[in-house]
């Protein structure tokens, strides 16, 4: 059995929720390909990425039509996909908000509902901290060049390795022998 492979999922597309002049947003589910096992829990209830935010309104209602659960993580994104602002927490209300505060920047927007949501807010670091520099329109949980982040922005219990700066005075670092002020 350590030759066989485990081919991926494939897309099962189910109905057409929206289309533009460019673009169609449609649903769809993950099925499991041969040699995967049937009943490994996932991580994601929904997962939706770089769709247009002018299908924002017909994408909410679809999620909410289909779980009671609209609360996750999200980004919105600029005209060249590069995620500009993230979060968490009421994801098309969030979303609409950012669209209304920053309607020229943002042209699109991807979210994550998780599962188990002990995990949304890890998810949420972690992605904002990947994304880096790029963040300029939240900066909150973002740092720039080699400042460490808080681990306090992880779940409590979450084992860490975190670089710190020394503390206390700096000893002064010559080379070679000491010289006594008192000798000639």
């Amino acid at each position: 059995m350590a030759g066989q492979k485990k081919r991926p999922s494939r897309k099962k597309v189910g109905e057409k929720i929206w289309s533009g002049e460019d673009w169609l947003v449609v649903s769809g589910r993950l099925i499991p390909g041969p040699g995967r096992p049937q009943k490994t829990s996932h991580l994601f209830r929904f997962v939706g990425e770089k769709l247009p935010y002018t299908c924002l309104k017909e994408v909410s209602d679809y999620v909410r039509g289909e779980s009671n659960d609209i609360e996750g993580v999200y980004m919105a994104h600029d005209s060249m996909g590069v995620a500009r602002y993230g979060g968490r927490g009421s994801i098309f209300n969030r979303l609409a908000s950012h669209k209304r505060k920053y309607p020229k920047e943002l042209l699109y927007f991807s979210f994550f509902i998780i599962k188990n949501k002990n995990h949304e807010r890890e998810i949420e670091t972690a992605l904002l901290r990947a994304a880096g520099s790029q963040m300029v329109l939240n900066q909150r949980k973002v740092r720039t060049g080699l400042e460490v982040g808080s681990v306090g922005d992880y779940e409590p219990g979450t084992h860490f390795v975190e670089r710190q700066g020394m503390r206390g005075r700096k000893k002064n670092r010559r080379r070679g022998p000491k010289k006594n002020p008192k000798s000639p």
